[in-house]
């Protein structure tokens, strides 16, 4: 089952103009700053906006003239919006109720998907009982549970703390494997390297910059892109204590759904790289050290970013340096320098295999 879709939209003085497809068991992302229509997108597939013009289809079938609740499509935003008078169970029930199912069917499905998204234990619970991250759960397990022909994700991970979202992203990930074409919303990186395969980056209505996820951003093609992305992101494949690259390994603190032997990113802020001379003095971890080449100097607010060119890690790499360490240094386009991030600054997230 594919999707395909092209939608123009004008409100005032904002213009959408995009045109993408996603497979049955693939997830695109929508990255970009806040007015750059990622939204909007959401509203028009769903049926919620009128675009000006629109071709969106589901393996064919044409969606554009449907009204939302007869496209087939599940909608999982930031907050869970469960019915606070009913139980997780029945929240649940309540999908494939809508769409035609029985009782006993629509309680079966509900069982299965409270199950499947590890919440069973919660069937009995009101809404008002359960975590950010348990109703997460829930809300995951209703917009499956319906089969919609699409999904689309809204930000879905913005309301919960900073210690279930990993949780909620591993299980997403496992889950949108073998579930339908899937349209992810964020304005976090970290959000579409672990569950997309495929990236789109607006700005302005626009598709700037699109390709695989950890092509895009490991290595972006446009300043607009890295601004978005903001880290730095390092692929390879995660091993005990940290990321194995294509030239060594990086030592990091794996998150809690991170798999030995599976893709991961090792994800670290250009705060957290010390650059140093080539021959000078250092006292970084050695085991995160690599040589590099200064490529650029850019002002960045109050710092100054180096971006260096190199093998393995170093290339790409941005370091946040005071103008008056850029200045004791010497750094310019062409300095041979080595590049040292602290394992305590590294953490390595499992990222979407498809």
């Amino acid at each position: 089952m594919t999707l395909s879709a092209e939608i123009a939209l004008r409100r005032g003085e904002f213009t959408l103009d995009v045109g993408f497809e996603v497979p049955g068991g693939g997830v695109l992302a929508l990255l970009g700053p806040n007015g750059s229509g990622k939204s909007s997108v959401l509203g028009c597939l769903a049926g919620l906006l009128r675009p000006n013009r629109a071709r969106i289809t589901l393996d064919g079938r044409d969606l554009a003239g449907l009204p939302p609740h007869a496209r087939g499509i599940g909608l999982l935003s930031q907050d869970a919006l469960l019915f606070p008078h009913l139980s997780a169970l029945d929240n649940v029930a309540f999908a494939p109720r809508s769409t035609g199912a029985g009782r006993a069917e629509a309680k079966r499905r509900a069982r299965e998907w409270l199950t499947e998204v590890d919440a069973l234990e919660l069937a009995g619970r009101r809404p008002a009982q359960l975590s950010g991250g348990q109703a997460q759960r829930v809300a995951i397990a209703r917009a499956l549970a319906a089969e919609p022909g699409l999904l689309l994700l809204d930000e879905p991970f913005a309301a919960l703390d900073v210690d279930a979202a990993p949780a909620i992203r591993g299980l997403l990930r496992r889950v949108l494997r073998s579930g339908p074409p899937t349209v992810l919303v964020t304005h976090d990186p970290l959000d579409a390297l672990a569950l997309a395969d495929h990236v789109a980056v607006l700005d302005g209505g626009r598709i700037v910059e699109r390709g695989e996820t950890r092509k895009v951003l490991s290595a972006p093609r446009t300043a607009f892109t890295a601004r978005i992305a903001g880290l730095n992101l390092v692929p390879g494949t995660a091993v005990e204590g940290g990321l194995r690259t294509s030239g060594g390994q990086l030592a990091g603190i794996p998150a809690e759904d991170v798999v030995e032997g599976e893709a991961a990113v090792a994800v670290f802020p250009p705060s957290a790289v010390a650059v140093y001379l080539k021959d000078g003095e250092h006292r970084g971890s050695p085991r995160n050290t690599v040589e590099g080449i200064v490529d650029a100097l850019e002002p960045h607010g109050p710092v100054i970013r180096v971006r260096s060119r190199g093998d393995d890690w170093a290339a790409g790499l941005a370091a946040d340096l005071t103008p008056a360490a850029v200045a004791e240094l010497a750094l310019e386009p062409g300095t041979p320098v080595n590049l040292s991030v602290k394992a305590a600054s590294v953490a390595v997230h499992a990222v979407s295999d498809h």
